[in-house]
């Protein structure tokens, strides 16, 4: 008489489950991970694709920041040097303007402030990594020219005003470029002499360069002095978008940080626990193992073994 005609089939389903567990945990102990596959546990490996997507965004922007902070710190260097060279032009230029020099000492300001003028343009088209800094979208293009060729000398720009930004994987959008048209001039008014710097130079190398102070000397004097400050206020908005951007970094670091643990945490596998029951399972399929030996042996009579 048999006590199940399928016994013996149940009994080799629950062997071969409990070999699979066995081999599950045998592989969780040996890799120190307890999902290696989407099967181990769907939800665990959905959550840790979200947490690598956002691993990857973190590491692109960290990637992005580095480049971007060096280029915006030779920026403000380089605008650093700018208000140096402006702060000696304006002191040239309010001297020539006392009515204490004679012909040769005026010209002689203005040769220097020729010189203002050429070194400011040089700083102007400042490289980084190969690209102007001060050409907007157009990195490739030498974005201030010097035309020596007409009285007063004229200078122009070939750059454009594409203002450029970086967004931060918490969504914040920080300008990182200045196009030179708006730094060196006012790119909505780019004739005011209070903004146009390189302008505002070369008129006053104009106006000192006869050996006699011109009747727009002092306003042009002034207009520098307005350029400089012109200067300095952009330079604000440099200065914050580095500091926005070393911020967003060091969040962005903390946040890798925080994402690796939780991952380790949600993959990582228990040694102690995982041992316990790999042993509980192992006992298992050899009692199993006993079981299915001896049914087999009995053609399956379960009560024979009685």
């Amino acid at each position: 008489m048999r006590f199940d005609p399928f016994y013996l089939n149940n009994a080799v389903s629950a062997l071969d489950l409990t070999s699979a567990t066995e081999q599950q945990l045998t592989n969780e102990i040996s890799s120190g991970t307890r999902v290696n596959s989407l099967s181990d546990d769907p939800v665990a490996a959905g959550e840790n694709v979200m947490l690598s997507s956002q691993l990857s965004l973190d590491d692109s922007f960290s990637q992005t920041e580095s480049s971007t902070v060096g280029m915006l710190q030779v920026t403000d260097s380089t605008l650093g040097s700018v208000v140096s060279q402006l702060t000696k032009a304006l002191s040239l230029a309010t001297e020539a303007n006392n009515g204490t020099l004679n012909a040769s000492d005026l010209q002689s300001v203005a040769t220097q402030l020729s010189g203002i003028r050429d070194e400011v343009v040089s700083l102007a088209n400042t490289t980084y990594l190969g690209s102007y800094v001060f050409s907007g979208s157009q990195g490739g293009t030498t974005p201030f020219t010097l035309d020596t060729s007409v009285t007063p000398n004229t200078v122009s720009y070939q750059g454009d005003s594409a203002i450029s930004y970086v967004t931060t994987p918490g969504g914040q959008k920080i300008q990182v470029n200045m196009p030179g048209n708006q730094i060196f001039s006012d790119a909505s008014d780019p004739s005011n002499p209070a903004t146009n710097v390189l302008q505002t130079l070369t008129n006053l190398v104009t106006d000192f360069s006869s050996g006699t102070a011109s009747a727009t000397a002092i306003s042009d004097t002034t207009a520098l002095n307005s350029a400089l400050n012109y200067v300095g206020q952009q330079r604000v908005v440099l200065d914050n978008s580095i500091t926005q951007l070393q911020s967003a970094q060091t969040y962005t670091q903390t946040q890798g940080t925080q994402i690796t643990s939780a991952q380790t945490n949600l993959l990582q596998a228990d040694v102690g626990q995982v041992s316990t029951q790999l042993s509980t399972a192992e006992t298992q399929q050899a009692a199993l193992t006993q079981v299915v030996s001896l049914l087999e042996k009995n053609n399956g009579d379960l009560f024979s073994l009685l």
